[in-house]
């Protein structure tokens, strides 16, 4: 784990307090000042976290966005905004109050589509396609289609776009291309590779929007939940160029092990012979991403420290680096993957959070530590969890209820595991998404 900044003064977990929640990204809560009262370990850490969740609120991201450089239709042509992600709908409200567009579509997972007066809002599935996010593809297509060399697009992309708008690319179906997104999920497979091979299985990734949309102007203001702001990886890249070839997308695949069990039609779709069109430019612009809301948790928190580097690669070893922590309260960001070996139901951040738990009751913690890892979308996985809150009580609890930790956790089945101990985090959704936030706090 490498050095975490310091704050300068010195931890104190017994007095850190906080009364805080959302502004915006959860209706009818907000963030409030520090208070005199003694807060518990577990509401810090989830008052840290929504923190967290609420420096990415996509309507602010926009709204700031859009008074620094304004976009507006060039004179006697249209401005078209689309909207597309797990933030849509909130990235499109602001942009309809700040550029008055001559049309909007949004297209938005089901858990936060809601009717937008003045838009066009279609639901699709996340995190495996399906027919009504094909839909909303073809209606994207049509609309981009209409647009002439005086038009412009506003683009508002965030999370989880790539499964919510499947174009497939001609020779393939949409359950093609749902069988590859489940064989990618369970594989391991991080969300560059994913999206490496998604570009090449579709019509608008990879800068396939941009095609649609020439000659009309692109400009696109892109919420990152993605490490690294990479904006070829976010929603698989609608509106830059892709992250490789068909070439390497096969290899990528091969890698995996699971080339042999992809339908035939994407095997000869990756080994045919292609060539790249050139793409149309756009005016790309990061307005949000994950390392902005662990800055927020940071602020919300002074004397804690942060792991500046993201919180990547396997679960089982992202969890032996938390473990490896030492006392105070540890706030850092990021994205770990979950090899599927069993048939439970759970997500990353649940499996996170169990394995976490079961490392520290191992190595002999001091009670009175928590764990938190929540992915600001506030879905963890195919669950309606945000991921996990732990603390000491956590093994016990979930023996009490006559359940083995150690072999829920083989098969995969941290959701069931948390559920039993009281310790899912639930937040229902947030209308945003950066990726993973986690915080720990042990006393001294």
């Amino acid at each position: 784990m490498p050095a975490p900044r310091r704050c300068k003064r010195k931890f104190a977990p017994p007095r850190f307090t906080m009364r805080m929640a959302l502004d915006g990204a959860i209706p009818g809560r907000q963030v409030g000042a520090m208070t005199d009262a003694i807060t518990p370990p577990r509401d810090t850490a989830r008052q840290l976290f929504m923190a967290g969740v609420a420096a990415a609120d996509p309507s602010g991201a926009v709204r700031r966005a859009l008074e620094t450089a304004p976009v507006a239709a060039p004179p006697g042509g249209r401005l078209v905004v689309i909207a597309l992600g797990k933030a849509a709908l909130g990235m499109a409200r602001a942009a309809m109050a700040a550029a008055r567009p001559d049309a909007v579509l949004v297209v938005t997972n089901y858990e936060n589509a809601a009717e937008l007066p003045g838009a066009q809002v279609m639901a699709s599935g996340h995190p495996v396609p399906d027919a009504r996010g094909e839909a909303a593809a073809r209606r994207v297509e049509a609309l981009l289609g209409d647009l002439g060399p005086g038009d412009r697009v506003l683009a508002l992309i965030s999370g989880g776009g790539s499964a919510l708008l499947p174009a497939p690319a001609p020779g393939l179906t949409l359950e093609d291309k749902a069988r590859v997104n489940r064989l990618l999920l369970t594989s391991g497979a991080e969300i560059t590779e994913m999206n490496l091979v998604r570009q090449q299985l579709s019509r608008l990734k990879g800068g396939g929007f941009l095609r649609a949309a020439a000659p009309a102007g692109v400009t696109a203001l892109i919420l990152s939940d993605v490490i690294g702001d990479d904006l070829r990886v976010i929603a698989s890249g609608p509106t830059v160029a892709p992250i490789g070839t068909q070439a390497e997308a096969r290899a990528a695949l091969q890698a995996r092990g699971i080339w042999e069990d992809l339908p035939e039609s994407v095997r000869a779709h990756l080994s045919a012979p292609s060539e790249a069109p050139d793409l149309p430019k756009a005016d790309n612009r990061l307005i949000g991403s994950n390392a902005q809301s662990v800055a927020a948790m940071a602020a919300a928190a002074p004397d804690a420290q942060v792991i500046e580097a993201p919180l990547e690669g396997d679960v089982a070893e992202a969890a032996a680096r938390i473990a490896a922590l030492g006392p105070g309260t540890w706030l850092m960001g990021g994205e770990t993957t979950v090899v599927l070996r069993g048939t439970g139901r759970g997500g990353r951040n649940q499996e996170l959070a169990l394995r976490v738990a079961l490392l520290a009751e191992e190595r002999g913690w001091a009670p009175g530590w928590v764990f938190l890892s929540g992915g600001t979308d506030g879905r963890d996985g195919p669950t309606d969890a945000a991921g996990g809150l732990v603390d000491a009580g956590t093994p016990g609890r979930i023996r009490a209820a006559g359940l083995d930790p150690q072999a829920l956790l083989a098969r995969n089945d941290s959701y069931a595991t948390l559920h039993a101990a009281g310790d899912l985090l639930m937040t229902g959704a947030t209308g945003t998404n950066v990726a993973d936030l986690q915080v720990l706090i042990r006393p001294r």
